[in-house]
C-alpha cells in the first residue's frame, strides 16, 4: 500500500505520549518512535502529550484516530481510553474494562485463576494498614525468595525482592510508596519469558517469545530501557511442543481479560519443571529502540513501522461519534 493509501485510510492521527505517569519517560521514548514510524510511511501523524495540552485541545484537534503510546496510569489504566470514547475517538489497543483490569496486577491475577491459569501464588497487602505481624507472616505463606510489587505500575517501578524475613520491611515500605496496595507474590526460579499479541478473540495470535537474560537475573528499569548488558532471545529456545503452549497460554491470558488490539503478556518459566507462569500483561507495551514487541515482530519478518501501521489500523472503528454530535 503506497504512503498516500496509508494517509487517506487513517486521516489525522495523533499519537499519544508522554503523560503524567511514573512511565513518563519511557512513554516519551515510545511515543517518539511510534510518530517517526507513522510519519515514515505517510501517515498524517502529530504528537500530543496530555501532561502538557488539555484534553479540550484533544478533541479540537479532531483526529481521526489515535495511537496510545501511553504507559501507566492515566494513560494505559482506562482513564484516557474513557475520555477517548467520549469524544468518538477510536484508539489503538485494548478497551476501557481490560485497560483497567490489566493496569491492576491483582485483579488480573484473580480472573487468570478463575479461569485456569497458571500464575504465582499471592496475597494482596494493604499499604496503610499492613502491621508488622502481618508481614513477618508473608514468607511463612508464599517461601523465600518472594517479590512485592505496585500491582498498578510498570517498567520495573515500585518493585523489590526480599530474600530474608529482615528485608520485608524495607521492600514493603518501597513499594507502598508507589500504590495503596502491595502484592506479594510467589518468586518463581528460571527463565523470563514475554510473549507478544495482536489481534481480538479468535482472530488474535501470538508473536515469537522472546527470553530476557538480564545480569544476575536483574531486569530494572536500568537494564530494560538504556543498558547494553541484557541480552535477548528472540525466538527463545524452547522446543516447538512447550514454545506452542506458552504462546497459546499468552493468548488464553490476554482473551481472559478482554484485550484487544495489542498487548504483550510476561511469563516465568520455571527451571524444576519448565512450567510456566504467567505474571502480569501489558495494555500498551514500550516502543522504545530496547522494546521487546518490535523484537519479536522483527522475528516474525515485520518491520517497526509496518507494526505500527498493523496496530494503528486495529484502532476500534465502531467507536464513532453519533450522526448529529460533533465534539464543540
Amino acid at each position: 500500500m503506497s504512503n498516500m493509501d496509508l494517509k487517506k485510510e487513517f486521516g489525522k492521527v495523533g499519537v499519544l505520549y508522554g503523560g503524567r505517569s511514573a512511565e513518563r519517560e519511557v512513554s516519551l521514548m515510545s511515543g517518539a518512535g511510534v510518530l517517526k514510524a507513522l510519519q515514515a510511511k505517510g501517515v498524517d501523524a502529530h504528537g500530543f502529550d496530555p501532561a502538557e495540552r488539555s484534553l479540550a485541545e484533544l478533541a479540537a484537534e479532531k483526529f481521526d484516530r489515535v495511537f496510545i503510546a501511553l504507559h501507566g496510569r492515566y494513560g494505559e489504566d482506562g482513564t484516557l481510553q474513557g475520555v477517548l470514547e467520549q469524544l468518538g475517538i477510536p484508539y489503538t489497543g485494548s478497551g476501557v474494562m481490560a485497560s483497567s483490569i490489566g493496569m491492576d496486577k491483582v485483579m488480573t491475577k484473580r480472573i487468570w485463576l478463575n479461569h485456569g491459569l497458571p500464575t504465582p501464588r499471592f496475597l494482596a497487602l494493604d499499604s496503610k494498614d499492613a502491621t508488622p505481624e502481618e508481614l513477618r507472616k508473608v514468607p511463612d505463606e508464599l517461601g523465600l525468595p518472594l517479590m512485592l510489587k505496585a500491582p498498578h505500575e510498570g517498567s520495573t517501578i515500585g518493585i523489590s525482592k526480599v530474600i530474608g524475613y529482615s528485608e520485608m520491611q524495607d521492600g514493603f515500605a518501597h513499594c507502598a510508596k508507589y500504590d495503596d496496595v502491595v502484592l506479594a507474590e510467589e518468586f518463581i526460579t528460571g527463565r523470563e519469558l514475554t510473549v507478544p499479541v495482536l489481534g481480538k478473540g479468535r482472530n488474535a495470535r501470538a508473536l515469537p517469545i522472546v527470553e530476557i537474560c538480564a545480569p544476575q537475573g536483574n531486569y530494572d528499569y536500568q537494564h530494560k530501557y538504556f543498558s547494553d548488558d541484557t541480552q535477548y532471545l528472540c525466538p527463545a529456545p524452547l522446543d516447538d511442543e512447550l514454545t506452542r503452549r506458552i504462546q497459546s497460554l499468552a493468548v488464553r491470558a490476554f482473551n481472559a481479560l478482554g484485550s484487544s488490539g495489542w498487548a504483550r503478556v510476561d511469563f516465568m518459566l520455571r527451571a524444576a519443571d519448565n512450567e510456566p507462569f504467567l505474571l502480569e500483561i501489558n495494555t500498551s507495551p514500550g516502543m522504545t529502540g530496547h522494546s521487546l514487541v518490535p523484537m519479536s515482530a522483527k522475528a516474525a519478518g515485520v518491520s517497526y513501522e509496518d507494526l505500527c501501521v498493523e496496530i494503528l489500523r486495529s484502532a476500534d472503528l465502531d467507536l464513532k461519534p453519533t450522526k448529529d454530535w460533533q465534539p464543540t
